[in-house]
């Protein structure tokens, strides 16, 4: 498993840095499906997810495909975003993924979106059940 040394000298999931306090506008899921990799395998992702109501529902081991949109998506944002990179710090690293994010969802058209960007196509529906709004 993964950890990173926090200036309070406990240990910490990277991923729970990156992820934050949820920078997305939209709202916090209600539930996450991930797999079950050392990013998601840990106390204080378990912590960060709880602490904001957020279920974590982990697919069945070697079985990709119960997840297969994620997948994708991984597969997509670490050729485009993480391979391109040498992070030389957290605050570089958070520079880059939201340059990388905002091209992904505002700017760049998406063919499955008929071709909007997906923050055009999420417009275009109502709010989800699955998402507790920002106040």
């Amino acid at each position: 498993m993964t950890h990173t040394r926090r200036q309070s000298s406990r240990w910490t999931n990277p991923s729970v840095l990156l992820l934050g306090d949820g920078a997305d506008p939209s709202g916090l899921p209600v539930r996450l499906s991930l797999d079950n990799g050392s990013e998601s395998r840990s106390r204080a992702f378990d912590a960060w997810a709880a602490d904001r109501g957020i279920a974590l529902a982990f697919i069945q081991s070697g079985k990709p495909i119960q997840n297969a949109h994620i997948e994708s998506f991984n597969g997509r944002f670490r050729d485009e975003c993480l391979n391109q990179h040498y992070f030389l710090s957290l605050e570089d690293a958070r520079f880059h993924i939201e340059r990388w994010r905002r091209a992904y969802n505002v700017e760049r058209p998406h063919e499955a979106c008929s071709p909007l960007t997906p923050s055009e196509y999420a417009r275009t529906f109502s709010p989800s059940p699955w998402v507790r709004q920002s106040a």
